[in-house]
């Protein structure tokens, strides 16, 4: 039998099917199984803006996106083109079939197929055959049962997210997506006319593979188009000249680790809309991708920047690049490393607030033992009195160790805690090396801690996922101290070309060089960097000051182009100078200094403490190291010497027995030494 005779007796066959049903097969339809509708689409990041941060493909690698908002125009375009009477029939349309059937009897071959949208719908969701008897039988039967129980607008929404569009592209979204990177809410009519013309034929009208193909497929729309008065003459030929995309763009992979985590942690969701800006991460991740190559081989990174008023993370970087050599898989934002110095200023925040210094403060830098615990200055350098401000600026070591010995270093974890960080003690319990570092942070963390600072010793805690209910910390420090903590940091000298005092930040480098750390805030944001390698090794000759701290500002020039004004002091901020202090502000003494040697007060050699003398009734040697003089010499309370310039001399023997000596020297410091006399 002739092709063009079976032709006939098919689509005679189905137009008397279509007939049968509509008339008379109302049990036949309402009797029909439907495949499942509601396939599994790609889960879909979105920025604070709605653009796309990212979409996982689905099973077997497939992109099926929801359609989203779709340009008039192309739909239009695509329903003149395949289904006129699309919003009329009832899944059949039999003057398509007669129309169909007629065209290939005129030119012995098919011209135009008779399926309607419908149908096509019926084949996609079903993935069934389209030319056996069987095939077409149950398409037709599927799309009347699709609009007996569908509107047209869900049915057209069903192509919309089925269609193929070449390769594993299915949908008009993932279509737009991957031959012209934008959404389908915008198109030009030659790439309207391109998307109607490859779900036809999406292998042999690829773009990137048959581009002569294409061009062709997309120009019979075109002319159609123009035929139909869709499109002007002088439309059309422009369309018609537009080039042809050659290559499929990949979908964005923006914040990767974070976006990892969202998934873990909503499983359940296919739209997660996140505070982050897409345009933003994608600078910044090139920026850190940049600056980890200068810095050497294996080197990687992290950033994170958030608005420290509304508590928002408006970029994440997990690493130097997703699929780096350099262990890229690894989410630096969240592992746990030294935070070298950056915990300092917290510290002297703390003491500000217990009333044990003030920024003007006189602290000492010299030579300290508590048990066997000597710490010393990066530099071995040791530097004698200097102020507290002074101290927090050159990051000396010896000062915010006596600080932290004062405060207790439960003090300090529990102010960690209450900023909503968590501190890792690999000990168990913690000591005074928590102030130089000895406790694991995360760079997610350090900004947490200081974006707490920069609100004013209390604020928000960080999201990252839209619409999230903020929390507060619990309140850390004073606003004064606060303020002065800020203030301080903002002193410090920027890297070359950077403006003074814009910005109040800490640097840090952990034991061995193997963190590299920046971390710094403005009057709205708060950033914060890290560099090093993600297994752990050293980076031979890393300083946060020389490797992070330019990497801080110039994430703060692709933040935005001014910085914002750092907060103005609070009304209770005490802003003098040494001498206008109270005397016990003026210099730094633990609070049990009544009971202690000060490191300044003069200094009893001989005899020492629980000597025993024999004196025989003479007098007794005195000698001294330290203090100023005149000095007083006092016996079991009693006065036995005044107005003594020398540091070696005697005084009248107190008797036998048991003795309390104590020299006090002008400024009425002393020190104290129990003998037993003979």
């Amino acid at each position: 039998m002739p092709k063009a005779t079976r032709l006939l007796l098919t689509l005679a066959g189905l137009l008397y099917l279509a007939a049968f049903t509509r008339d008379r097969g109302e049990d036949w339809i309402n009797a029909t199984v439907l495949p499942p509708v509601l396939a599994e689409i790609s889960v879909e990041m979105r920025d604070r803006n709605g653009d796309l941060l990212r979409a996982f493909s689905v099973e077997d690698g497939i992109w099926r996106m929801r359609p989203g908002p779709v340009d008039p125009a192309f739909t239009d375009m695509l329903i003149r083109y395949e289904d006129k009477r699309f919003w009329s029939h009832a899944g059949v349309d039999p003057v398509a079939m007669v129309r169909a059937m007629a065209q290939t009897l005129w030119n012995g071959r098919t011209i135009s197929g008779g399926s309607t949208l419908t149908m096509q719908v019926a084949r996609l969701i079903e993935d069934g055959p389209t030319g056996r008897w069987n095939g077409k039988i149950r398409q037709i039967r599927v799309a009347l049962a699709l609009e007996q129980r569908l509107s047209k607008r869900q049915i057209l929404n069903l192509y919309l997210t089925h269609a193929p569009y070449g390769g594993n592209l299915e949908g008009i979204r993932a279509g737009t997506r991957a031959w012209f990177g934008k959404d389908p809410a915008r198109l030009t009519p030659a790439q309207a006319a391109l998307l109607v013309a490859l779900p036809q034929s999406p292998e042999s009208r690829r773009p990137d593979r048959k581009p002569d193909a294409a061009r062709a497929a997309r120009n019979r729309v075109l002319q159609r188009m123009q035929r139909y008065n869709v499109l002007s003459a002088s439309e059309m030929r422009s369309a018609a000249t537009e080039a042809i995309p050659t290559r499929i763009r990949m979908f964005p992979r923006l914040a990767p680790h974070l976006t990892d985590q969202a998934r873990r942690r909503h499983p359940e969701a296919k739209t997660h809309d996140l505070t982050l800006d897409a345009g933003l991460q994608a600078r910044l991740e090139q920026l850190v991708a940049q600056a980890a190559t200068r810095a050497g081989p294996r080197v990687s990174g992290a950033l994170i920047v958030a608005d420290h008023r509304s508590g928002e993370v408006l970029a994440s970087v997990g690493s130097a690049g997703y699929q780096d050599a350099r262990q890229g898989f690894v989410d630096m934002t969240r592992a746990l490393r030294s935070p070298g110095s950056t915990l300092k200023p917290l510290i002297y925040g703390l003491a500000f607030d217990q009333g044990l210094a003030h920024p003007e403060t006189l602290i000492s830098d010299s030579p300290v033992m508590f048990g066997r615990y000597a710490p010393r200055n990066f530099d071995g350098v040791f530097r004698g009195d200097v102020r507290v401000r002074d101290a927090l600026q050159m990051s000396l070591n010896i000062p915010v160790v006596r600080l932290t010995h004062e405060l207790g270093p439960a003090r300090v974890m529990a102010a960690l805690r209450k900023a909503e960080t968590a501190p890792d003690l690999s000990g168990g319990t913690p000591g005074l090396a928590i102030s130089l570092g000895g406790v694991g942070l995360s760079l997610h963390d350090l900004v947490q801690l200081y974006a707490t600072l920069a609100a004013g010793g209390q604020g928000p805690v960080l999201y990252h996922r839209a619409l999230a209910q903020t929390a507060q910390t619990d309140r850390i420090l004073s606003e004064p101290s606060a303020w002065q903590i800020g203030d301080i940091l903002a002193g410090l000298t920027p890297p070359p070309g950077a403006p003074q005092r814009a910005l109040a930040y800490k640097t840090g480098t952990s034991y061995g060089h193997r963190d590299a750390w920046a971390i710094g805030y403005d009057g709205q944001h708060v950033i914060g960097v890290w560099l090093g390698r993600a297994d752990g090794t050293p980076v031979p000759g890393a300083f946060g000051g020389d490797l992070a701290a330019p990497l801080l500002f110039e994430a703060f020039g692709h933040l935005k182009p001014d910085f914002t004004p750092l907060r103005p002091p609070p009304p209770a901020t005490l802003i003098v100078g040494a001498a206008q202090l109270p005397p016990p502000l003026q210099r730094f003494r633990p609070r049990t200094a009544a009971f202690q040697n000060d490191p300044m007060a003069p200094n009893l050699l001989f005899p020492p403490e629980s000597a025993l003398i024999e004196a025989r009734g003479g007098p007794l040697t005195i000698k001294l190291r330290g203090g100023v003089g005149p000095f007083s010499v006092l016996a079991d309370g009693v006065p036995v010497l005044t107005g003594q310039r020398h540091r070696e001399f005697e005084i009248p023997n107190p008797g036998p027995g048991f003795a309390s000596l104590v020299v006090v020297d002008a400024r009425g410091l002393s020190d104290r030494v129990s003998v037993q006399i003979e």
